[in-house]
């Protein structure tokens, strides 16, 4: 944050309240616990995409919506949801018209002397919510995937485990 604290501010920068009721509907406690019982790690996997999708939905529409209002809808590039083929959304730069992506643009942007030097402060909030929200999204989505393929494994594991023991009866 710049000595220009005493300046107007466009995006407001999530807050805790923001998380709360993410933070309370699931913990990461529940990754180091035994999964016992058919169905745990699959129940997990649930937790986690549900949480993933509560992101998305939640403060990552709020980010976008204030990042696509005014001031900075007249700046020439754009914040937008980009959906990747696992269906997850991340947060990326990119021209309007689509034909350029990246966080290239938005180094550009803040070395641009046409930029306004006071959205300068609000883009940098802009973007580092936008690295912490990929991140958290990729997170999520990682762990759930993790856990539904370690379900699989496990099931796999018991279903040799069946077979030598009704083999052996």
């Amino acid at each position: 944050m710049s000595d220009q604290s005493h300046q107007v501010r466009h995006f407001e920068v999530l807050q805790r309240d923001d998380f709360m009721k993410l933070e309370h509907a699931a913990s990461l406690k529940g990754l180091l616990k035994p999964f016992k019982g058919k169905g745990a790690l699959d129940e997990w996997a649930s937790e986690c995409f549900a949480l993933r999708d509560r992101l998305i939905s939640g403060p990552q529409t709020r980010v976008l919506m204030q990042a696509r209002g005014y001031p900075f809808n007249l700046l020439p590039i754009e914040l937008a949801q980009q959906t990747t083929g696992a269906g997850t959304h991340f947060l990326r730069w990119r021209t309007p018209d689509r034909s350029v992506m990246g966080v290239a643009l938005w180094q550009e942007l803040m070395a641009n002397s046409t930029t306004p030097f006071t959205l300068l402060d609000d883009l940098l909030a802009i973007e580092q919510t936008r690295i912490t929200m990929n991140m958290q999204v990729s997170l999520l989505h990682t762990l759930g995937r993790q856990a539904r393929e370690c379900a699989s494994k496990m099931a796999q594991a018991e279903g040799v485990y069946l077979r030598q023991i009704e083999g052996r009866a």
